[in-house]
């Protein structure tokens, strides 16, 4: 079996790339310019030169449908594209452009190679805008409130479309918030453990947050990748949540974080109005039944395991600078 995962170099490619070789698959892996790329995350992981890299301009047809065919790859994996909430609102228009633009291309090269390619699309739980007190399904209708929202939204009717009117297998894994060392420290999770650490170490530093009574479902990373390669491997293609189905406050984790390293974190955390987006998602709440059912998957680490399995990396990466 060949794989190709679209933007290899991330959190989510570095962790699919890793069992998809685990299974036996030829990877092949993309970024924009893979001669000047350092595939950091590969390379913490021990997979550097066993991925076969590639470079691809995912807005562009011909770039995307040069690589399909040179690849000849079994099953696809959306992952690139831009990933920042908060930058969309920078960039919207590279935000559309690499997301919705790119799904689309990479829907129209399978379509014009005529092979049955399987393709899985990373959708994200941002499309649902805000939850409330309701535990978002396949069936809650889509609010997005944010540029990178709308574009994953908009990928999500594309992938939708082309299942429908030409009968490809494409799905979507609407995935909640899943998290890893690999995340880089503008993700606020990140942000917090590093901070945490630093400070522990001796640090006078503040963390800056925002909101930090925002809500969000945390998983860890590694077991999002395995349901992604599950929904590959159904006799039919379908969208699915996943999730672990617990909810905590970003206060909380916070919490949790600094005591790890025993530190109140009210004595090191300021919030920072400059830090609010011009709109938010209050709260996120998920149900993974249908993934629990039809794919067999569950989590196995909730988000007081993942905080610690971040801090304890959190904690060697702070002892491994000093």
């Amino acid at each position: 079996m060949k794989a190709l995962i679209c933007g290899v170099g991330g959190q989510d490619g570095a962790y699919l790339s890793r069992l998809l070789l685990e299974k036996g698959y030829e990877v092949f892996g993309t970024s924009r310019d893979a001669m000047s790329s350092s595939f950091g995350n590969l390379r913490r992981l021990g997979l550097h030169g066993k991925v076969r890299t590639l470079s691809m301009a995912s807005n562009d047809f011909r770039s995307v449908l040069h690589t399909v065919k040179t690849s000849q790859p079994d099953e696809i994996y959306n992952l690139s594209g831009q990933s920042s909430v908060g930058l969309s609102f920078e960039q919207p228009v590279e935000a559309m452009d690499s997301i919705a633009g790119a799904t689309l291309n990479l829907l129209e090269a399978i379509r014009f190679v005529e092979r049955p390619i399987r393709l899985y699309n990373a959708g994200s739980s941002e499309c649902f805008g805000d939850t409330g007190d309701m535990a978002a399904d396949e069936r809650t209708p889509f609010h997005p409130r944010s540029p990178y929202a709308v574009a994953k939204a908009s990928a999500h009717w594309l992938v939708q479309n082309y299942r429908e009117a030409y009968g490809l297998f494409a799905c979507t894994g609407i995935l909640f918030n899943h998290e890893s060392p690999l995340r880089p420290e503008r993700f606020v999770t990140q942000k917090i453990v590093r901070a945490a650490a630093r400070i522990a170490g001796g640090s006078n530093e503040k963390l800056h947050l925002g909101n930090v009574h925002i809500q969000r479902d945390w998983g860890w990373a590694p077991e999002y990748v395995d349901a992604m390669w599950k929904m590959l491997q159904c006799k039919n293609a379908d969208d699915y949540v996943i999730a672990t189905g617990r909810t905590v406050s970003l206060e909380y984790f916070v919490a949790k974080a600094f005591g790890y390293f025993s530190l109140d974190w009210k004595d090191h955390v300021t919030e920072d109005p400059s830090l609010l987006r011009p709109s938010d998602i209050l709260a996120g709440r998920a149900n993974p039944a249908k993934a629990h059912a039809e794919l067999g998957w569950a989590h196995m680490t909730d988000v007081d395991g993942v905080i610690a399995l971040m801090c304890k990396a959190g904690a060697d990466a702070s002892i491994s600078t000093t």
